[in-house]
């Protein structure tokens, strides 16, 4: 494989971004019917975010080609996909299909070389994902697990936390997330993050805010009630603990954000010293304060401090507010620093946190996909994209704030 063919490429088939996936779409349905039943396309958003994922996870391969965590990115990746019933044969598909996007959409661009290189790394990367795939069936793990809802505590008109109970243990560490599904919407996955650390009891909690117009989390918010099933993807992500006992960190949490960073906290014990910083659109959405007090009391060298716009300012507000607290504290090149909440907040504060003196390798925290209508979801119109380009949309496996 040529990594600098493969990018020059790509940066051709990027500008057609929208004419691209449309192509692959129709080429792949055309000539596998079969697996049209894989690709949940019946909402608007998801063909959105169907276009967004494709886009983004080969936007970490091309960028990441000779990053030798790039396997184990794809095998976690092929792991995963167990959930869409994906068999070997719909790798080959999908592969002849995206390999027939590109070359419609590039033009005099493409060529032998092109598409040998490109057949090469599709190659590798469904050899790396089947393996992961392989590995997690070998080991007993299922496709999912079917969970039922044991609890449900409603905080407001718009989010609800739900308490499950898997079968068996979940294995996974704070801060994860994983892939949650409800079986009347079939295919349909998002991602959630687990707002506990693991139980005796092994149940585990989902943090759920209803996105306007987001088909799942209103399921979840809305008609979901105790007794009712989900279904949880595989755990993964990079939100996780990895400061000693002998360090500093702070902890920055927005909105359902708060789920991954109680878990964190939930693991540490009194010897760490750290200090959380809860963010939220106005003083009805600091909810789980209870839990806050709880945790306050068991680790004593923990600081909290709460943040929300002033009496009547915008939402917006809390965002400055924020920042401006921040740069009232000090010791930032001692402290790991962990972020949860929307995709805007996390991608601003990490750009600001170096300026108060923390590492860039010392800044934590998952990438998801922006929702429809946030700042830094991708645009429709390959205009827009082109004067707008957005940060993929995909979770980052190494947790950190990306140097671009």
């Amino acid at each position: 494989m040529d990594p600098e063919i493969l990018r020059s490429s790509f940066a051709v088939v990027e500008r057609r971004a929208e004419f691209a996936v449309k192509y692959f779409y129709s080429h792949l349905f055309r000539h596998h019917p079969d697996v049209r039943g894989l690709f949940p396309l019946d909402f608007p958003e998801d063909m959105q975010r169907q276009r967004d994922r494709l886009f983004a996870a080969l936007t970490h391969v091309v960028a990441r080609l000779e990053d030798p965590e790039l396997p184990d990115y794809l095998r976690d990746l092929g792991r995963d996909h167990r959930k869409y019933r994906a068999e070997p044969d719909h790798y080959a598909a999908v592969g002849a299909s995206l390999i027939a996007a590109f070359a419609a959409v590039s033009g005099s661009a493409w060529n032998t070389e092109a598409e040998k290189a490109w057949g090469e790394v599709y190659g590798a990367i469904t050899n790396f994902m089947l393996q992961g795939a392989w590995e997690a069936q070998s080991a007993g793990e299922p496709p999912w697990w079917d969970a039922e809802v044991v609890a449900r505590v409603r905080h407001g008109e718009d989010l609800v936390v739900l308490t499950l109970r898997p079968p068996g243990r979940l294995a996974y560490s704070p801060g994860q997330y994983v892939s949650v599904n409800t079986p009347h919407l079939p295919g349909i996955w998002r991602p959630y993050s687990l707002g506990n650390a693991p139980r005796p009891d092994h149940t585990v909690d989902l943090h759920v805010s209803r996105v306007e117009g987001g088909v799942l989390s209103t399921a979840l918010v809305r008609r979901t009630r105790e007794g009712d099933v989900l279904r949880l993807g595989a755990p993964g992500g990079g939100l996780t603990l990895r400061t000693p006992a002998d360090l500093p960190l702070t902890l920055i949490a927005a909105g359902t954000g708060w789920a991954p960073v109680k878990a964190l906290l939930e693991q540490l014990d009194a010897a760490h010293e750290a200090r959380l910083f809860l963010v939220a659109r106005d003083t009805s959405y600091l909810y789980d304060r209870s839990a806050v007090e709880r945790l306050k009391a068991r680790l004593p060298r923990l600081g909290v401090t709460f943040i929300t716009p002033a009496p009547g300012r915008p939402k917006a507000q809390a965002t400055e507010r924020l920042l401006t607290a921040l740069g009232n504290r000090a010791g930032w090149a001692r402290h790991d620093v962990y972020l949860a909440g929307p995709p805007e907040l996390v991608e601003e504060i990490g750009e600001a946190l170096p300026g108060l003196g923390t590492p860039r390798e010392r800044i934590f925290h998952d990438i998801l996909p922006p929702t429809p209508g946030q700042r830094g979801a991708r645009p429709l119109g390959a205009a827009e994209w082109l004067l707008h380009r957005p940060q993929p949309s995909w979770h980052n496996p190494s947790g950190r704030v990306p140097n671009a």
